[in-house]
């Protein structure tokens, strides 16, 4: 009884180890068929190919499609309407088939079975037949009483497309401007239709605040399926905002001609039509009244929560364009005031210099006179950088002595020369005697060229005070050259300063 027993489940364990072989076995005949594409999508009465390919030569092809008859398929035998062998041969090894016209039946799984060394292969590709969704639907979730919203307020909204098939892709606009900030990722919903048919239903949501300039735009549910051919289908709304004058910067208006009629004009937005007054030197102009030159229009709606508002202004005069206009708005969600100026220039309006610009134009300008003038000062005073360049002297080539040479240039150096102690300090002087000679000088250097003096000037000081200088004033004279070979050359001129002492009576400073 026991070996009978023993028998049995050892029959009963071969059975199931050779139905686990049998399934590894079918499981990986079906990796090794190569499936191009492994999905594929087509519209109804479209035509739709599918290939199923293995590496080795095939001795038969097998195509079965949801709700049609086994087709057995190759390249020299076709029977089968509305069907045909795709590839390129059995012996390549290429199984497929070419649907003609695509049936909404057809939709499911197409198998492919490959007869090749004595074995059969499988292969499976989805077949999607599309269908096209219902007209998209918008859901409000923010709602208002009075059909209006106002100004931060959160907009609440979904967007579904319902029964497609693949799910269709949605996307919001704001009239022609795609929306992406507070926009959500689509959700897609299965939903069971007829003959156990798949439909999907897509869903996507929409939380953005309200802006004034949502005011009159259109929202638009837009949704994006392949069997729309190229014409998405839309559902879409108007938006109602209502909301105060809104502010702005001070408002300039270039151009004004003086002595013209001249027209301010100033664009505000505002929902509901605001009412509107001009305030000139603290009188108010009403919409629609005039006030001496100046004449108040009525609002101009240009669309979307956009008003213009404009002031007449007659003979047009200079002190016209140095006031202050104020403009002010109201509605009933509140009231906003503007500022206005005026100008007949045309220059700040075409290159936009500020004020801050043109202050910095001007100091960098004044800056860079100011660093011109100091340089001119500094090399016509010897200072900084060109200290000392009027002492150095170096030996020329020619006749004159190192010491002529030095001595010339430290005299035309120093008639240059500014003295600013001397201008200060500088006490009457006067002269006691101008001796004029003629008579040429004698010299020790034979191969001296310098002319002779013109003029010994005596100039006689008052004494000087304890820890003081006194200053002697000579002007040198150059005389040309008498020299015919050289009449270019200049001749070194000479001056004898003679120092008059005081006479004896006169007391004289201790000298330190």
């Amino acid at each position: 009884m026991e070996v009978k027993l023993g028998l049995k489940n050892f029959n009963i364990l071969m059975l199931i180890a050779i139905a686990v072989f049998s399934t590894d076995i079918k499981s990986v005949q079906g990796q090794r068929v190569d499936v191009q594409p492994r999905n594929v999508t087509a519209l109804e009465g479209e035509k739709a190919d599918i290939l199923c390919r293995w590496g080795k030569p095939l001795q038969y092809c097998r195509i079965v499609i949801p709700n049609e008859k086994a087709l057995n398929l190759s390249p020299d035998w076709d029977k089968t309407p509305g069907f045909q062998y795709f590839g390129e041969g059995l012996n390549k090894g290429q199984c497929g088939v070419s649907i003609q016209s695509v049936r909404n039946g057809h939709h499911g799984t197409v198998k492919c079975y490959l007869g090749a060394d004595g074995e059969e292969l499988e292969g499976q590709i989805g077949l999607t037949v599309a269908l096209a969704p219902l007209r998209p639907e918008l859901e409000l979730y923010t709602k208002s009483e009075t059909g209006a919203y106002q100004i931060g307020q959160q907009f609440h909204a979904a967007c579904i497309s319902r029964d497609g098939r693949p799910p269709s892709n949605i996307t919001f606009y704001l009239d022609d401007e795609p929306i992406t900030e507070g926009v959500e990722a689509d959700e897609i919903i299965e939903s069971i239709a007829s003959k156990n048919t798949m439909l999907y239903t897509t869903r996507k949501q929409i939380r953005r605040y309200i802006q004034a300039s949502d005011d009159r735009r259109t929202l638009i549910c837009r949704s994006h399926h392949i069997a729309d051919r190229g014409q998405p289908q839309e559902a879409r709304m108007q938006f109602q905002v209502r909301f105060q004058p809104q502010p702005l910067p001070e408002i300039k208006v270039y151009g004004v001609i003086l002595g013209s009629d001249a027209v301010i004009n100033a664009t505000i937005k505002a929902n509901p039509r605001p009412r509107t007054e001009w305030i000139v030197d603290g009188i108010a102009i009403p919409q629609g009244t005039q006030n001496g030159r100046y004449e108040s229009y009525e609002p101009i709606d240009l669309g979307s929560g956009v008003f213009n508002v404009s002031l007449t202004i007659a003979s047009l005069t200079l002190e016209d364009t140095t006031k202050m206009y104020y403009l002010k708005a109201s509605n009933e969600f509140g009231t906003q005031e503007y500022s206005v100026r005026i100008s007949s220039s045309e220059a700040a309006a075409v290159n936009g210099l500020d004020t801050a610009a043109i202050i910095g134009i001007v100091v960098g300008v004044a800056v860079l006179i100011i660093i011109v003038v100091l340089v001119v000062v500094a090399r016509a005073t010897g200072k900084w950088c060109f200290a000392g360049k009027g002492n150095t002297s170096s030996k020329p080539q020619g006749s004159e002595t190192d010491t002529e040479s030095a001595d010339l240039k430290q005299s035309k150096f120093k008639k240059y020369q500014i003295n600013f102690e001397g201008l200060f300090k500088k006490k009457p002087q006067k002269v006691v005697d101008v001796e004029k000679n003629n008579a040429e000088a004698p010299t020790d250097d034979p191969n001296d060229d310098a002319a002779p003096s013109e003029a010994t000037v005596i100039i006689e000081d008052d004494p000087p005070k304890s820890g003081e200088r006194n200053l002697v004033y000579a002007e040198l004279m150059l005389k040309p050259s008498e020299d015919a070979n050289n009449p270019n050359k200049n001749a070194t001129e000479y001056a004898e300063i003679v120092y008059v002492n005081p006479p004896s009576d006169q007391k004289q400073p201790d000298k330190k």
